[in-house]
């Protein structure tokens, strides 16, 4: 295996690689490939037609194809968003698809904000620069923003035969409706966890019902939110009878109250972190009993030996949130079809459900849960893995933003992220 210390030559990536060991954020999440999410899908998607205070300008030129001379790509990922062997030292899957398709991949794990990347080659994608990346897998938010932008390349169908298997629930994205530029990789889903053990040893109670529950007095200093904006302000305003799908429901003012409400729970001490994924050792080592957060990691912290189902995770009655991260070919990638074909083989049910066995992710392949049984019948009647329709009418898509509500709402939040 390549040394895991080593550095990519490109100096903005080596930058990157640097980022992503300081602050080792990752990305486990669960989603249903299930009918219903079509409309959520599609509003968490929108984006503007330029960058938050920007202006519209001319699109980019995608760059010349070599895939066909150099069987090479470089994929950038989010950290833990890929199986390993039991001896963490391969890649299964990806080392199958070089096998089959004699292409080399190198594979970096520095994608640690949605914000924070694209910040960093924003400049170069719009010159149409290559970033050193063939593929990167924003949430779908962001990935609408590359779209609008010109940032993104076109996939070519005709080299994703697997496709096909997409599950028309994916389809209908307003900034991608008939998937050209995006693929669904993972999803995401945000809701409440909380520690079985102790909680009810400071409580009383078997489980929180509510998110009301997470402020109450016996939590006080033991409880985490996300620092992704759109679960914790998308799970606290959903509580409180918004509906932040809809434009006129979820307006500036009653996404500011939800910042002076998460403002003042963390001035009170009801929220002791505002973190990215890890938070998962702060509810391993008991610091943190319940918090709003992402399903999947409940599912991997609760197949570790040390931690084997310590934790529970509900959806509210109130609602959770949803969304997804996809495929996305930058503007200045010169290897789109070795990406296509990467895409390709994760599409194939066999390969997207052994993915999922392993970091236990809902995918967006139609025939991965007829495989999934195969594998392991426990895990794929897990309902945090593969949801039923029923537990997806509780999860809501944050609405999108206009360029200016962007730039209003991102700055809301980050002055309450300096301030954790």
């Amino acid at each position: 295996m390549k040394d895991p210390n080593s550095l990519p030559k490109d100096p903005m990536m080596a930058e990157l690689v640097k980022m992503a060991r300081r602050q080792q954020l990752t990305r486990r999440t669960a989603l249903a490939g299930a009918a219903g999410t079509v409309t959520a899908l599609g509003l968490a998607a929108c984006a503007p037609a330029s960058e938050p205070g920007g202006t519209a300008s001319e699109a980019p030129t995608a760059a010349v194809d070599v895939s066909d001379t150099e069987k090479v790509l470089t994929w950038d990922n989010w950290t833990e968003y890929m199986d390993l062997s039991d001896d963490e030292t391969s890649r299964p899957t990806l080392e199958r698809f070089e096998v089959q398709s004699g292409i080399k991949v190198e594979y970096l794990e520095t994608y640690l904000d949605n914000d924070e990347y694209f910040a960093i080659v924003k400049d170069q994608l719009a010159l149409g620069q290559d970033i050193g990346v063939d593929v990167i897998c924003p949430t779908e938010w962001m990935a609408a923003r590359y779209v609008s932008n010109g940032y993104a390349q076109k996939l070519d169908a005709a080299n994703i035969p697997n496709k096909a298997n997409l599950a028309p629930a994916y389809l209908g994205a307003s900034y991608d409706p008939n998937r050209d530029f995006t693929m669904p990789y993972q999803g995401i889903l945000g809701g409440i966890a909380y520690n079985k053990q102790l909680y009810k040893e400071l409580t009383g109670k078997d489980s929180p019902e509510t998110v009301e529950d997470l402020w109450a007095d016996e939590l006080n200093g033991r409880v985490v939110v996300l620092s992704e904006m759109r679960d914790t302000v998308g799970v606290i305003a959903l509580s409180e009878g918004i509906d932040i799908s809809s434009e006129s429901s979820f307006n500036e003012d009653a996404y500011m109250n939800i910042i002076d409400r998460v403002e003042g729970l963390y001035a009170d001490g009801k929220i002791r972190n505002i973190e990215g994924n890890e938070y998962t050792k702060g509810f391993r080592n008991g610091d943190y009993v319940a918090g709003i957060v992402w399903s999947g990691d409940v599912v991997q912290m609760n197949f570790s030996k040390r931690t084997k189902d310590m934790f529970g995770f509900f959806l509210p009655e109130s609602g959770g949130t949803i969304s997804s991260d996809v495929f996305t070919v930058p503007i200045g990638a010169t290897h789109k079809k070795n990406v296509e074909q990467l895409i390709n083989y994760y599409y194939d049910p066999v390969n997207a459900a052994e993915l999922a066995k392993w970091v236990n992710y809902i995918t967006p392949v139609a025939g991965a849960y007829e495989e999934a049984v195969k594998l392991d019948p426990a895990l794929a009647e897990n309902n945090l893995i593969f949801p039923s329709a029923d537990f997806l009418t509780r999860t809501h898509a944050f609405r999108a933003l206009n360029s200016q509500e962007e730039q209003t709402f991102s700055t809301a939040w980050q002055r309450i992220l300096l301030g954790a």
